[in-house]
């Protein structure tokens, strides 16, 4: 079975309604890397972030596409500058962009989310994250989660 994008010969139509949404959205800022190995496709671009405070305003962003897209969203990471938050990101660097729980009204949808959602949700992130950096608050609605007698170790940590 070929996977969701189609091949090189037979592009699928929801990879054309990928491109064209991530052109009519955000341009030239964004290309999309189709690499030659079985390895996942994923968007790439830079981005400038215009708040006071941030040390550094452009953040070249990767969006990657899991295998089993679209049930699966795709994965935002920052790729430069070095960012990593203790909160909203998992611990290999994949920015934590929606809660799950709020189902495909407020989460992610397979039938009318893309990649626009979630780069559009990742340039969010940063602007929370700065903005937690200067005032110690992330913005928005947090869901508040008991704290288990884990949290705060490391990963591969016990007590």
């Amino acid at each position: 079975m070929p996977p969701w994008w189609g091949t090189s010969t037979n592009v699928s139509k929801r990879l054309r309604i990928e491109v064209q949404a991530m052109r009519a959205t955000f341009g030239d800022t964004f290309r999309l890397v189709v690499p030659r190995d079985a390895s996942p496709l994923y968007w790439v671009g830079e981005v400038e972030i215009t708040m006071t405070g941030v040390p550094q305003r452009w953040h070249m962003l990767k969006i990657m596409y899991p295998a089993d897209y679209p049930i699966r969203p795709p994965e935002a990471y920052v790729l430069k500058p070095y960012i990593y938050s203790t909160k909203h990101q998992f611990e290999d660097g994949q920015l934590c962009l929606f809660n799950p729980k709020d189902g495909t009204t407020y989460g992610w949808n397979p039938a009318r989310s893309t990649a626009v959602t979630v780069t559009g949700w990742a340039i969010e992130w940063l602007y929370a994250y700065y903005t937690w950096r200067q005032i110690g608050i992330w913005p928005g609605t947090e869901e508040n989660i008991k704290q288990s007698p884990l949290s705060g170790l490391r990963w591969g940590e016990r007590r």
